[in-house]
């Protein structure tokens, strides 16, 4: 996996910017790199007036960011939340073997959660990229980021969860979830417990919540009662899980059956607390997740699974196909999820 250093590509080799050209031509700065780079989705009438005020201000853009001799980096962006994590890393694995293929670079964007270093990163290097296209893996993006993305004036395809008005790519998180919840319902439990990953910081996150409306839904048709007290929140984290299991042990009287868990990760979390106080898995709680993480097998977790590579892969392809000039190659498309029956869910013995 090639990695790039950030570069500025503000100025010209004689100080003439590319702020300068865009001003001449009435063009943004975007326009006017994809230009240069020979990019498409920039007219040919449009890319000839840039060429030209480019030509008659001696604007030459710096080796590194145009890649002089084909207009093109040979690098696509992956921009994530997290490496870390489970979905994250597979997605940038697959991104990563697609790129390989095809003889590109993949340069990577760790936005690290929350912070300062979030900023840098969509103030500097988005806007003065590096980059043909951007595979976006979605978690919590702010207002600020999404208008930063809308902006980005290069193919762009999103894995991971939705951003308004991009491709995307992904599984039918309703659909999974009620999956899983109607797996529980189908074993006899009603006394279901939720474990979501809804963080009032992640404003801009529909997964999550797509998940809690799923898991509603499904109880209310079944005509179950929806606990307050059983509902927890965690971060997608195997820690998160061990916390959310220990809040709803030490809770009310009454104990679930039953919890769905809205990621693997959480869901391996609860079972390792639940051993810890001697909860038996599934014969005092079944427990199911979203993801079939690479350890849900040996686990024995019963979970609905994914293919984050091949969402990234395919993601990634679509990127590329793009750039080689296949109009109408990015497009978002479901990609499948399936029920998983292991051994940490039966049904209830009481």
């Amino acid at each position: 996996m090639a990695r790039t250093t950030e570069r500025s590509q503000r100025g010209g080799h004689n100080g003439v910017s590319i702020e300068d050209v865009a001003a001449a031509a009435g063009v943004s700065t975007a326009t006017v790199s994809r230009a240069v780079r020979g990019l498409p989705r920039v007219s040919p009438a449009t890319r000839e007036k840039i060429l030209e005020v480019a030509g008659n201000l001696g604007y030459v853009a710096s080796s590194s960011a145009s890649g002089l001799a084909t207009g093109r980096t040979k690098t696509i962006g992956v921009l994530a939340p997290f490496v870390s994590r489970w979905f994250f890393s597979k997605a940038i694995e697959g991104a990563d073997r697609e790129l390989h293929a095809r003889q590109y670079n993949l340069s990577l964007f760790n936005l690290g959660g929350h912070g300062s270093n979030r900023e840098r990163l969509f103030s500097k290097t988005m806007v003065y990229k590096q980059i043909d296209a951007l595979l976006v893996l979605c978690m919590a993006l702010t207002p600020e980021e999404l208008d930063h993305l809308q902006k980005i004036d290069i193919p762009l395809v999103v894995v991971g969860g939705h951003v308004e008005e991009c491709a995307y790519i992904g599984i039918d998180d309703y659909a999974a979830a009620s999956t899983a919840v109607r797996h529980l319902i189908d074993l006899g439990h009603r006394d279901i417990a939720l474990l979501h990953g809804d963080d009032e910081t992640d404003l801009n996150f529909d997964v999550p919540r797509v998940r809690i409306l799923a898991f509603r839904d499904v109880m209310t048709a079944a005509g179950l009662t929806i606990r307050p007290e059983w509902d927890e929140w965690g971060d997608f984290t195997v820690r998160s899980g061990q916390e959310a299991f220990r809040r709803l042990w030490s809770g009310s009287e009454a104990k679930p059956t039953a919890i769905f868990c809205a990621s693997d990760e959480m869901a391996m979390g609860v079972i390792f607390e639940a051993a810890r106080i001697g909860v038996n898995v599934p014969a005092d709680l079944s427990v199911v997740g979203i993801d079939n993480h690479d350890f849900a097998e040996a686990m024995g977790l019963t979970t609905v699974g994914q293919r984050p590579d091949e969402q990234a892969e395919l993601a990634t392809k679509m990127l590329l196909d793009e750039l080689d000039g296949q109009e109408g190659a990015v497009q978002s498309a479901v990609a499948p999820h399936e029920l998983m029956v292991r051994r940490t869910t039966a049904p209830p013995q009481h």
